[in-house]
């Protein structure tokens, strides 16, 4: 049944696929780059269809390659798991996790004492760059919590949290700055800056305030971390997400201000390739995961 499959091509189209580059997979593979190119061309002779563009600079998937890897690298991570399980003395292993910095610092890590009291043996490792990571291109992340946006397609989503945005301030001082005439109202610098200020507008304007009358002093942070820590110090009042806020409400850091009072916000997703929320570290998470969001 499977004695026809080129199964060495398949796997050097595999990791040249991931990498997009035949010089990384024949290092990975210890090959040549030409003994790559090699495999490939016959892998796509017998399919009778081009799986890669070759570009001045580099190479790119087709249609159907793209169509071949998002199968191929399910399968093959399949099978590794199945081995993986055979194995004497096996580790449970690791998993990576990418997402925003903000979002790790606030409602991620503080709850990661919780996922390890239930596994112990798994290692969390957590990215917070920059950078947005092509989960098809990255094998070595398992998963992204990404925050708003559409979902992009061949990723596998897994739930997921929705946000609002409340008024928070420091318990002992919240009504005595809400009382004033002028509040001094904090916010944050987001690449898109006017979202934010936007929000403060319909936060206001659904409680019938005029606080963003001319004049209005609103201190502004570069991160939402910074800005939750500026309002638990008693320095204002801030607008933010009811996910990131969580943590400091739960610790008595942060009380809400008119909590009836929201604007919608966002939703944060779960994403991987498919077939990674089957390997054991990452079900296992992705489980922990389900309970703390609710």
């Amino acid at each position: 049944m499977f004695a026809e499959l080129p199964l060495t091509a398949l796997r050097s189209f595999e990791s040249a696929a991931r990498h997009l580059s035949f010089k990384a997979a024949a290092e990975e593979l210890h090959v040549t780059p030409t003994a790559i190119s090699h495999q490939i061309k016959q892998l796509e002779h017998w399919l009778g269809q081009a799986l890669f563009e070759r570009l001045p600079r580099g190479v790119a998937l087709t249609t159907e390659g793209r169509r071949l890897f998002r199968d191929l690298h399910g399968a093959m991570l399949d099978i590794a798991q199945s081995l993986d399980a055979l194995r004497p003395r096996r580790s449970s292993g690791g998993l990576t996790v990418t997402t925003t910095a903000s979002f790790a610092a606030l409602w991620l890590i503080p709850r990661l004492g919780g996922f390890y009291q239930q596994h112990p043996d798994i290692a969390v490792r957590i990215d917070t760059g920059a950078q947005v990571i092509d989960l098809n291109q990255d094998a070595s992340v398992d998963l992204a919590i990404r925050y708003g946006g559409a979902v992009p397609a061949g990723l596998h989503r897994h739930g997921g949290m929705q946000e609002h945005f409340g008024v928070y301030g420091a318990p002992a001082h919240i009504e005595i700055e809400a009382a004033k005439s002028s509040p001094t109202l904090i916010t944050v610098a987001w690449g898109d800056s006017r979202l934010y200020e936007c929000s403060w507008e319909t936060w206001c304007e659904r409680a019938g305030l005029d606080w963003m009358k001319p004049g209005v002093v609103m201190r502004a942070y570069d991160e939402e971390h910074y800005a939750l820590h500026a309002a638990s110090a008693g320095q204002g009042l801030v607008l933010a997400s009811s996910v990131v806020t969580a943590g400091a409400v739960a610790r008595g850091l942060l009380a809400p201000y008119r909590p009836q009072i929201t604007v919608p916000g966002e939703r944060y997703h779960v994403l991987c390739v498919p077939g990674r929320e089957r390997h054991p570290p990452v079900k296992a998470f992705l489980r922990w995961l389900d309970g703390e969001m609710g």
